[in-house]
C-alpha cells in the first residue's frame, strides 16, 4: 500500500529526516510516534509532496510518487487529515465535504451516519464549528475522496475527552471496515487498543518499530522516546 524507504527531507539548510523507513499494508493501522519536533509531521508532508524529499522514495501501490504534487498523491489513493484541520472556513459543512469528493463507498450520507453532528451543522460555515466538529469535518472530507489509506496528523490534539473518544471510535470503525490508516497522536494507550504496528521517530530517524504486543511488552520505549 505505502512504502517509505530512506526518506530524507529538509527545510532549507536544516535537515529534518535522516532515512525514514516504514510500510503500511492494506487494511493495517500504523502509528507514527515520537516527541514534538522529531520529524513526524515532516514525514507526512514529505509523503504528500508538501515537502520535497532530498533522498529516498515514497511508493504507493508500487508506483514511485516521491515528491509528486499533492493532487497526484490524492489520486493515487491517500486521504489527508492535516494538523490543525484546515477546513475551508467560508464553505459550509456540506460544501467542505463535497469539495474534493470522488465516487466510492464513502458518500455524504455515510459521513453523516459516522458523524451525526455534521448533519446537524451541515449549513454552518467551517469557521463556525468547534474544534471537535472541525476535526470530524476534516476526517469526513478525507474519507469523501474514497482513499485506500487515510493519514491523520495529530488525530486528537487539543480536543475534549468526549470528542477524543468519538474520534477513536471512528478510527476503530474504519479499521473494522478494512480501511488502512496511518495516524500520529500522543495518546499511546488509546492507539494500542486498535493499531497493528508502531513506528517511533527520534530526531528524524526510526529508532523502534514493532507490533502492539511488542510495544506493550517494552515499556521502556515510552520512557525513552515518548515521554516529555
Amino acid at each position: 500500500m505505502l512504502d517509505v524507504a530512506g526518506l530524507e527531507s529538509a527545510y532549507g539548510d536544516s535537515q529534518i529526516l535522516f532515512g525514514i523507513d516504514f510500510r503500511v499494508k492494506e487494511g493495517e493501522v500504523v502509528t507514527l510516534l515520537g516527541r514534538n519536533g522529531m520529524g513526524k509531521t515532516t514525514t507526512v508532508k514529505s509523503i504528500f509532496g508538501l515537502v520535497k524529499p532530498r533522498a529516498g522514495s515514497v511508493k504507493i501501490n508500487g508506483q514511485n510518487l516521491t515528491g509528486a504534487d499533492p493532487h497526484r498523491i490524492a489520486l493515487a489513493g491517500l486521504g489527508y487529515v492535516p494538523e490543525g484541520r484546515q477546513v475551508f472556513p467560508t464553505l459550509n459543512v456540506e460544501e467542505n465535504l463535497r469539495a474534493t469528493a470522488r465516487p466510492g463507498k464513502w458518500t455524504l450520507q455515510r459521513i453523516y451516519e459516522l458523524f451525526p453532528r455534521l448533519e446537524e451543522r451541515r449549513r454552518n460555515m467551517g469557521n463556525q464549528l468547534s474544534g471537535g466538529e472541525q476535526q470530524m469535518l476534516a476526517i469526513g472530507r478525507a474519507l469523501m475522496t474514497n482513499p485506500k489509506l487515510v493519514v491523520l496528523d495529530e488525530a486528537t490534539e487539543g480536543l475534549a475527552p468526549l470528542i477524543r473518544a468519538d474520534i477513536w471510535a471512528c478510527l476503530e470503525r474504519l479499521k473494522s471496515e478494512g480501511e488502512a490508516i496511518l495516524v500520529i497522536d500522543k495518546n499511546v494507550d488509546a492507539l494500542t487498543k486498535f493499531a497493528d504496528r508502531h513506528v517511533v521517530i527520534e530526531k528524524g530517524r526510526v529508532v523502534w518499530t514493532g507490533t502492539t504486543e511488542q510495544i506493550l511488552a517494552t515499556p521502556d520505549v515510552k520512557d525513552r522516546f515518548l515521554h516529555v
